[in-house]
């Protein structure tokens, strides 16, 4: 079945990095578009980038555009979210999902991990 595992978040100052990685299990890479969403506390769910199954174009939401970098690896069916420069703002649990679609036009994350928490402060 579709799982998907996030893993490598944790405590950051701000203007730091970390690299979040998803393993996925039970569909392709090629087949299927991952997505990153994040839910902070008190705020609704906010996708943040996503990865086309067809030609792995990476698309972001425009607070994280310059910042974050997604790519994946089909051999390992890893997804991987590189975070740079990070601010307070970006503090939440982190998710990647699918919904078992090619593209990411319609992207609905119906099947996503458990998170992984993200923390910025000083």
């Amino acid at each position: 079945q579709v799982q998907l595992v996030e893993s490598g978040g944790g405590l950051v100052q701000p203007g730091g990095s970390l690299r979040l990685s998803c393993a996925v299990s039970g569909f392709d890479l090629d087949y299927y578009a991952v997505a990153w969403f994040r839910q902070a506390p008190g705020k609704e769910r906010e996708g943040v980038s996503c990865i086309s199954a067809s030609d792995g174009r990476a698309y972001y939401e425009d607070s994280v555009k310059g910042r974050f970098t997604l790519s994946r690896d089909t051999v390992k069916n890893m997804v991987y979210l590189q975070m740079t420069d990070l601010k307070p703002e970006d503090t939440a649990s982190y998710h990647c999902a699918t919904d078992r679609e090619v593209t990411c036009t319609y992207m609905d994350y119906d099947y996503s991990g458990q998170g992984t928490q993200v923390t910025v402060s000083s």
